[in-house]
């Protein structure tokens, strides 16, 4: 190799997990201090007063606070400092892979907790760590003018960073630049010293002065922007990165950095540009390729993905990084067999790798596994006990299946660990909820599950907390904490009970299963779990069994209403033909062909029966409660049960697009939703801004413009700022009555994108609107069966109650009035009205269609009928074998029994 200057290349594994040192502090100026990013996220949410604040358990802590000039420095974990040089600024062995390429969206109906994403940490480990070159860190252009004397103690000062020597290396820099306080090489060796020891502002402006002296010093623009990218400076990152190709044209070292730093600052298009570009100089280079992979996972580009990660397992079959980002690939697009095939390359290649724990007790957390799941990561975390997504995740897993004296330990343990990004921190945040919910729980354990009451018992500001992930300070000082463990086993709340698994309570299960597996989506991001399949079915029973209570006692009240009617000679119209109450314009039953089509209207006088004795919302928070029980953590709860932020309008937010990334789960939705969103402009001649003020688009031609638009920011161009809509929600109790239903939003995000999403907030006036809405459909749902046709099994009969419960599906996805799990217990909730009408879906959700979505899109009830009828009603099976099953609420009477049938399967 040539010694005219200093090389770094970019190639070999970007991640060594084979040993990894923690390091949860950050040197400045020589000083330990916390990292800036942990200590900016604490100062936001705690409002830190003289650098005092709390921990995430509501304790006093002090917190060192950054001084100005090092406020980005980041923190790094897994430190391994190499000596081998030829290698970039930062040489750690890192977390790799657990960075998923794909995003889901806040409001999926599964777990997703754990699925990591890459924080400053991560960029400063993976970015820079090329470790085990096959070149070495050289001496640059030894000047003629310099003295042999200074030449060889630069060459000295070299080795001594070849050898990881960092400090003694500076030291050696100090003297040079002593006498030549210019020299670039002396400069940029000091800087790449200050960069090991994790000095990234000292190592700045020390390439920065080399620039200075020599701005043809290709290598120390190149240094600068590595160390600017561990501080999170990505514009600038890029910007010296790119200077660097000036005197390196086409270096596949600079493309590699430069597309991973693109990649880690979400610029996927820049990344694919840069990694494909680099591939193509160095056709061997599996780091470039794997992260090609990632890049193209996030654009959407998954066949393309696939392809690039296995190219680098092809060049290195034993390249961890490549088999990590594989498996959670696979994982992302829920194909869970080939993603538990790479887990198990990854232990054949190092059965120690605690990383490939993790993502096997992800993958089998997802699919409801939650036993075997906590052996996986309880193998990992004998490995690496300092992981809080693996500590956390099994705390999950323990709190879900009654083992509540272990899931605090887990919990504690996630609270007391130092950590180093903002993203762990989030998860500690989630430890103190999840904590206060597994105490709360086990308290209720040996009691009624009618008594388990989330939304009724946590107060609304902890819930509130709870949703947004925010720091629990204001929640420590202001709410209720929930009694210690011992409390509940020294009460005796906490006795173990022994779930005998009976003839009765087998047939139970079986039945749930069965139907419980309906909801399954069939559709990239939806992993099958057969922890939610039994939930789903035991909810749908017991839905089915408290409908007909309701049902059977409107039918005895219609008996006695027409004998008595029938004796006073009053003629007694059909049953279908009734109406609900007198504010319902259209009402079920109002004729033999479809309720959605009758415009009668009838008096409350005219029903021979009074209101159903169950509202809606009970029937709802039946399946609620189910799923808050089967995964405690994912805060599922009531918005209207929120104070001050129902008020405010918190609501859901799901999106399809995020900067430049794709979501996985709903992009697909997203050529629909743009074109409701440009029909709805044409429509309105209108859109809202943030501040919801009227954006007027009928002038200029605008109109059209929409109409051609085929993109985001085609569309964000013509409008000219973000804005949102609302799509169309007809009512069927107020004539003429247009809601405002699920919300379109469209916000640029910097340069790179553009967030594409709906969000709905629940704000009391629109709560009020689809309150009426919903009991008016159940209503209407009761009219449909009660009456002449009552207990039918004609299928032709059972038409106008097909339809009553569609519209009252209809409008529950676009109220969406819980903070996550709309759509699961929406069509838990259809199941398990169609039972209690002697109706069961036998069939399975087509690939590709998602329910809610197909209500959200569609402007009244008829329409969501017309795109669901096609393939729903074929597999509606008149049933009545299920009324034959055991009472769920009696047979599974305690909380303790409920999680007991939720965590037990006969295999």
């Amino acid at each position: 190799m040539e010694t005219s200057e200093l090389s770094f290349p970019a190639r070999g594994s970007v991640v060594s997990r084979s040993s990894e040192i923690s390091d949860n502090h950050v040197k400045s100026n020589g000083k330990n201090q916390p990292s800036s990013k942990l200590s900016k996220q604490i100062e936001a949410h705690n409002k830190l007063q003289n650098g005092s604040s709390t921990d995430v358990r509501g304790e006093s802590v002090l917190v060192s606070q950054p001084n100005q000039k090092d406020e980005s420095h980041p923190t790094e974990t897994n430190v391994t400092h190499t000596k081998l040089m030829g290698k970039p600024i930062l040489d750690d062995s890192s977390e790799s892979g657990t960075g998923s390429s794909m995003v889901y969206g806040e409001s999926s109906d599964f777990p997703d907790i754990c699925s990591d994403s890459f924080s400053l940490s991560d960029i400063h480990n993976e970015l820079m760590d090329e470790a085990n070159r096959s070149k070495k860190f050289c001496v640059a252009r030894i000047s003629k003018s310099k003295s042999i004397n200074v030449d060889f103690r630069l060459s000295r000062g070299i080795a001594q960073v070849n050898d990881g020597k960092y400090a003694y290396a500076i030291s050696i820099f100090d003297k040079i630049l002593q006498e030549e306080p210019d020299y670039p090489e002396a400069l940029i060796g000091r800087g790449t010293a200050y960069a090991f020891q994790r000095e990234l502002h000292a190592a700045i402006a020390d390439f920065t002065k080399a620039i200075q002296s020599n701005p043809s010093a290709g290598e120390a623009w190149k240094r600068r922007g590595q160390a600017r990218a561990a501080l999170g400076e990505s514009a600038k990152a890029i910007a010296d990165l790119t200077k660097a190709m000036e005197f390196e044209p086409n270096s596949a070292d600079i493309l590699h950095e430069r597309g991973i730093v693109n990649y880690k600052f979400k610029d996927y298009k820049a990344a694919v540009e840069d990694l494909s570009a680099c591939v193509k100089v160095d056709v061997d280079n599996k780091s470039a390729y794997t992260y090609l992979g990632l890049a193209l996972s996030s654009l959407g580009e998954y066949r393309k993905a696939e392809e690039a990660h296995m190219k680098a397992i092809q060049i290195d079959k034993s390249f961890l990084e490549a088999w990590t980002h594989l498996t959670q690939f696979y994982q992302d697009v829920a194909n869970g067999e080939r993603a538990l095939q790479c887990i198990r390359e990854i232990l054949k290649i190092d059965g120690r790798f605690a990383k490939a724990y993790h993502l096997h007790g992800l993958l089998l957390h997802g699919t409801g596994e939650h036993r075997n799941a906590i052996k996986e990561l309880s193998i990992g975390l004998s490995i690496d006990s300092s992981s809080i997504e693996s500590l956390y995740l099994r705390a999950s897993c323990y709190h879900a299946i009654g083992e509540f004296k272990e899931a605090v330990k887990d919990y504690d343990a996630a609270l007391d660990l130092e950590l180093d990004s903002m993203e762990k921190f989030a998860l500690q945040c989630l430890a103190f909820y999840q904590k206060e919910i597994a105490l709360y729980t086990a308290s209720k354990f040996n009691t009624e599950f009618s008594w388990f009451d989330l939304d009724g018992d946590i107060d609304p500001l902890f819930k509130e907390y709870w949703c947004k992930r925010l720091h629990p300070k204001n929640v420590c000082e202001k709410v209720y904490r929930q009694p210690p463990l011992r409390d509940s086993l020294r009460k005796g709340k906490l006795k173990k009970q022994e779930f005998s698994l009976t003839k009765q309570k087998a047939a139970l299960l079986q039945a749930a299963d069965s139907i419980g597996k309906k909801i399954q989506y069939h559709c990239p991001g939806f992993l099958p779990n057969r922890r939610q399949y039994r939930m789903a079915g035991l909810a749908a029973i017991e839905i089915a069994q408290k409908v007909v209570k309701v049902w059977r006692s409107l039918q005895t009240e219609w008996k006695i209403s027409t004998k008595g009617a029938s004796k006073h000679g009053k003629k007694v119209r059909r049953k279908e033909k009734l109406n609900p109450p007198s504010f319902n314009r259209g009402g079920a039953g109002c004729s033999t062909s479809s309720f959605l089509e009758s415009s009668t209207s009838s008096s409350a006088e005219d029903k021979p029966y009074g209101r159903p004795s169950l509202p809606w919302h009970a029937i709802y928070s039946l399946a609620v409660k189910w799923r808050q029980i089967s995964e405690p953590c994912d805060p599922i709860v009531w918005v209207n049960k929120l104070s001050e932020e129902f008020n405010s309008g918190f609501g859901s937010h799901t999106p399809l697009i995020l900067g430049q990334a794709k979501v996985v789960r709903y992009f697909p939705n997203f050529p629909r939703t743009f074109n409701v969103t440009k029909a709805v402009i044409k429509e309105n001649k209108y859109v809202h801004n943030k501040k919801d003020h009227l954006i007027n688009l009928y002038e200029n031609g605008k109109l059209q413009e929409v109409m051609n638009a085929e993109s985001c920011s085609d569309l964000h161009r013509v409008v000219g700022e973000d804005f949102w809509l609302a799509t169309r929600c007809n009512s069927m109790t107020v004539e003429g009555k247009r809601l405002e239903g699920t919300r379109i939003s469209l916000e640029k995000t910097d340069q790179m994108g553009y967030d594409f999403a709906i969000k709905t907030p629940c704000t009391p006036s629109r709560w009020d609107d689809f309150e009426l809405e919903m009991t008016s459909a159940w209503e209407a749902l009761c009219d449909a069966y009660c009456g002449e046709n009552y207990g039918t099994t004609d299928f032709d009969l059972l038409e106008n109650a097909r339809e009553a419960i569609l519209r009252m599906t209809y409008y529950w996805y676009n109220f969406m009035p819980l903070s996550r799990g709309t759509a699961v217990i929406g069509f838990v909730v259809l199941l398990g009205l169609f039972l209690a009408a002697n109706m069961e879906f036998t069939g399975k959700i087509p690939e590709g269609v998602q329910v809610d979505w197909e209500a959200i899109l569609e402007p009244d009830p008829h329409s969501f009928i017309s795109s669901v009828k096609s393939w729903l009603y074929p597999s509606l099976k008149t049933n009545t074998s299920w009324k034959g099953y055991p009472d769920v609420a009696s047979t599974l009477e305690t909380t303790g029994l409920v999680v007991a049938a939720l965590s037990t399967y006969s295999d």
